[in-house]
């Protein structure tokens, strides 16, 4: 399979994090990426480099303040202080429930707050370049799946996506790529889109950007909300709004559910995928389904990910898969492989 890759994923390289309270070493690295790209390359899939720009995609997913915020925002750390170099900003304040979000404020940590949903998304000088190359990957993939019929592609990249909203941060995200592909492939005239959400984190934000929208279906298998990050979307009872009521479908599973258990909830996503026949399906591939994982609790084995492949392929759809999270780095590529070539049937 044909996977987009980009060196500048490099350049964002946060060193630490606040992890439910502590400060911790990031668990989403540079490292992820390196050891995923490395098994492609054993395993001799294709790799290039994104050969399409998004600016213009970007605009139909995330709010015009927050994406120059994002752009600017490490000058402006700057602006307040020098030294700031060496420092990974954090916000301090955020803008809940009856205080104002239509003013953006000029101390620039509050600002931060304001494009935050958590202080769990650390970033530094590179961290737009390489979320904007990621989000380039998304737009190359739907393009080279039009332009030459070629069945699927996977979007080698980082950081993720999927806790970023129209106009905030969060989760180790910054432009939320599944979100990107989709809006994509509509500019192309697919008129109707699936997004399917296999990581163990419920993809808020993907729900939100085409919650009360008919033309982009949205299905999370994921942790109970109720005591796993994202913590306030999540739900079984979310199904959608206005065009898209009954187009969100969200299927939380327990906190060591077993891996027959997930592939019960896979099953019954795929049959709702058909059920609405779509024109191309966009994956959300979290790993962190995997047993070993040091922040999930799903108990997936490496060889169930090449099931995962298979049963994705079942659904005869153009596919891009968009790497999510995952952080048990040393079998973050076997397992990411395993995918590919359960799809492709190897």
């Amino acid at each position: 399979m044909i996977a987009f890759f980009s060196p500048t994923h490099i350049m964002h390289a946060p060193e630490y994090e606040f992890h439910r309270g502590e400060r911790v070493p990031c668990f989403e690295t540079p490292k992820r990426l390196e050891i995923v790209h490395a098994e492609l390359v054993a395993r001799g899939h294709e790799i290039r480099e994104p050969t399409h720009d998004t600016a213009a995609i970007l605009q139909r997913v995330h709010s015009k303040p927050y994406l120059k915020f994002l752009e600017t925002a490490w000058d402006q750390w700057l602006a307040m202080d020098p030294e700031n170099e060496g420092v990974q900003p954090f916000p301090a304040v955020w803008p809940v429930r009856t205080l104002r979000t239509d003013l953006e404020p000029e101390n620039f940590t509050a600002k931060l707050g304001l494009y935050s949903m958590d202080n769990e998304s650390p970033f530094v000088a590179g961290t737009w370049l390489a979320a904007k190359e990621a989000a380039n990957a998304a737009v190359s993939a739907v393009a080279l799946l039009q332009s030459t019929g070629t069945r699927a592609a996977f979007c080698a990249t980082r950081p993720p996506g999927h806790h970023a909203g129209p106009d905030f941060m969060g989760g180790y995200c910054f432009l939320n790529n599944a979100s990107v592909a989709a809006a994509a492939f509509r500019s192309r005239d697919y008129h109707h889109v699936a997004i399917l959400d296999v990581d163990y984190h419920h993809g808020n934000s993907t729900q939100q950007i085409f919650y009360a929208r008919g033309d982009v279906q949205v299905l999370n298998l994921h942790g109970d909300p109720r005591i796993e990050y994202p913590f306030f979307l999540g739900h079984s009872d979310e199904t959608g709004e206005d065009d898209g009521d009954g187009y969100n479908l969200n299927l939380p599973l327990p906190a060591g559910a077993p891996a027959s258990e997930w592939f019960e909830a896979l099953d019954f996503a795929c049959d709702r995928v058909t059920h609405h026949r779509p024109d191309a399906l966009v994956v959300s591939l979290g790993l962190d389904t995997y047993e070993g994982d040091p922040i999930s609790r799903f108990m997936l084995r490496s060889e169930d990910f090449t099931r995962l492949g298979s049963r994705l392929a079942e659904l005869e759809l153009p596919t891009v898969i968009v790497l999510e999270g995952g952080y048990a780095a040393k079998e973050l590529g076997v397992n990411a492989c395993n995918v590919l070539e359960g799809f492709e049937g190897v």
